[in-house]
């Protein structure tokens, strides 16, 4: 496979994201407390993680996010993926195939996950600008079973060779009136305010990936590519994933509601279930295992996940993830008084 210009980017965001990885690093997920009762009347036994996700029924409310592809060690990083998400039952995204859209020689090194998890459920990628034959190109080539439409206006602006252009709305909502699969619109690391929320279901979209501000930080990396380094400022720009969840709470029934960003244990996402999470997103957090240990290692990692999910769901009182929409499970969660007046503070 030929090393362009833009696969060494994609070889770069790997090792930028590893460079900057911090996985205790604290985030908003610290400024939610749950309340503990010392009488949950559960038992471990009878939890299951079963779960609907949209029109998908998926083993646990769990899936391994979007991280990259586009080159011959991302390809290889994309097949140890598909294996590991075969291996665990977990839902997987690919990073963004817009770099095979423009090349299609690399191609390959998105393919290699289906080729690696041949009865899974796959989602592409692919930037919100695309056109629909770039999206039906791009579900064509994992035989994707949905396409993730990403919005990353922060990361263009800070990128040395990014759009400039950001009038995505109306390509959104023919994707979405076009397209045989359905289609997630995801931020990738700056969070969904609920005006957006809003903008987007009317523009036709049931599937939201609120991509929240704590994991991956693509200012810290995209500003590295820069020569003088001079937009850091933004270190901090976005939403949280937390935030994110309460903007988005209250939102209508046919919306399903994924979270990702920042997700560094088992706790963090019983957290985000109990904000209203419908599935809970993986990415650095994997890519950081991936990068230092085998498969079989990240599997029984991902493995001690479920395991202890199910542990956390006994310990609050919860035996199903329908559960989670039970006021009196809601009522366990403590919010900092950051989190509280921010919640106060959100208006449509």
């Amino acid at each position: 496979m030929p090393q362009s210009q833009q696969s060494h980017r994609k070889d770069e965001h790997v090792s930028l994201a590893e460079k900057y990885f911090h996985g205790e690093q604290a985030n908003t997920f610290d400024q939610v407390r749950i309340r503990h009762d010392a009488l949950p009347e559960t038992a471990v036994a009878d939890v299951n993680l079963a779960t609907t996700v949209g029109q998908w029924h998926w083993n646990s409310p769990l899936y391994i996010e979007a991280m990259t592809g586009g080159s011959r060690r991302t390809g290889e990083l994309n097949a140890r993926l598909g294996r590991i998400a075969a291996a665990c039952g977990l839902p997987i995204a690919t990073g963004s195939q817009s770099v095979a859209i423009k090349d299609p020689q690399v191609a390959p090194s998105f393919a290699t996950m289906r080729a690696n998890n041949p009865s899974g459920l796959i989602f592409g990628n692919l930037g919100a600008g695309h056109p629909l034959t770039a999206a039906q190109t791009a579900i064509a080539m994992l035989k994707a079973d949905a396409i993730e439409v990403h919005l990353n206006v922060v990361q263009e602006i800070v990128m040395p060779e990014g759009d400039r252009d950001f009038h995505w709305l109306a390509n959104i909502h023919q994707l979405i009136q076009s397209l045989s699969v359905p289609v997630i619109v995801k931020e990738v690391g700056f969070g969904i305010s609920r005006p957006t929320m809003h903008q987007l279901y009317q523009a036709g979209v049931r599937y939201l990936d609120l991509g929240g501000h704590g994991g991956t930080n693509f200012v810290d990396i995209e500003n590295r590519r820069r020569a003088d380094r001079d937009m850091a400022y933004l270190h901090d720009f976005g939403l949280t994933t937390v935030e994110s969840l309460l903007s988005v709470q209250h939102h209508p029934d046919d919306l399903t509601i994924l979270a990702a960003g920042g997700v560094r244990q088992p706790l963090d996402v019983l957290k985000a279930l109990m904000l209203g999470a419908d599935a809970v997103g993986m990415a650095g957090t994997v890519l950081h295992a991936l990068l230092h240990h085998t498969d079989d290692e990240v599997i029984a990692m991902l493995t001690a996940w479920q395991s202890q999910l199910k542990r956390l769901f006994a310990l609050i009182g919860v035996t199903s993830v329908d559960q989670f929409k039970d006021q009196r499970i809601q009522e366990k969660i403590l919010l900092s008084p950051e989190l509280v007046n921010y919640k106060q503070s959100i208006r449509d």
